[in-house]
């Protein structure tokens, strides 16, 4: 894989590097969705007993102590809540927003990996052709061990160039897939908390 690597060419050192990039913003994204994650069933249920036994102290202690977007925006829609369910309202909207960019941040970092990665990989196979033909105009002579030279050299980039995209577009869909989830979680759940202090209200 070394000897490969370095048969590649200088092309495949900016390759080496998206890859690195990939990793850390992949390992990075892991940790924060990972964190991110909850049982959303189990939370509204504490959340609707600390209603019922403690109020809306109760339920923003109980969104302190929990960590995730879900909680952060339970906890905004819950400081409003003396003001009326038109400024809870406003706080999720403004909470999930924000919880949102969350989310979603270092996943353009990834996108910009997959489409530079291949790009980059095809600049060194055009590169490694180049210099393919320059080597037969210098020995005036088209030597197949020359030309199959130089063809290897250009394939190589595009080889790597396309594995790394093709490896960080998978963590990529995963990645869109779990952010997915936990937005539909933020705006069902919080269509419920406000169904639930609507209750409180009554």
């Amino acid at each position: 894989m070394v000897k490969l690597f370095l048969d590649g060419g200088e092309f495949m050192w900016p390759i080496l590097g998206l890859l690195i990039v990939g990793l850390a913003f992949v390992i990075e994204r892991f940790w924060t969705l990972t964190r991110a994650s909850v049982n959303t069933r189990k939370f509204l249920g504490r959340i609707r007993i600390a209603l019922e036994e403690g109020g809306i102290a109760a339920a923003t202690e109980e969104c302190e102590k929990t960590p995730g977007p879900v909680a952060s925006i339970f906890h905004a829609g819950l400081s409003r809540s003396d003001k009326g369910l038109d400024h809870v309202e406003k706080a999720i909207t403004t909470a999930g927003s924000l919880e949102m960019a969350f989310l979603e941040r270092g996943m353009i970092v990834l996108s910009t990996v997959i489409v530079l990665a291949p790009m980059l990989g095809f600049t060194g196979t055009v590169w490694g052709m180049v210099q393919a033909f320059d080597a037969i105009k210098v020995q005036n002579d088209i030597s197949p061990a020359i030309v199959a030279s130089g063809i290897s050299q250009a394939l190589l980039t595009t080889l790597f160039g396309l594995i790394v995209a093709m490896l960080i577009q998978i963590f990529n869909n995963y990645f869109t897939s779990r952010i997915d989830k936990l937005i539909i979680d933020m705006e069902e759940s919080s269509v419920e908390l406000i169904e639930a202090l609507g209750d409180i209200k009554k």
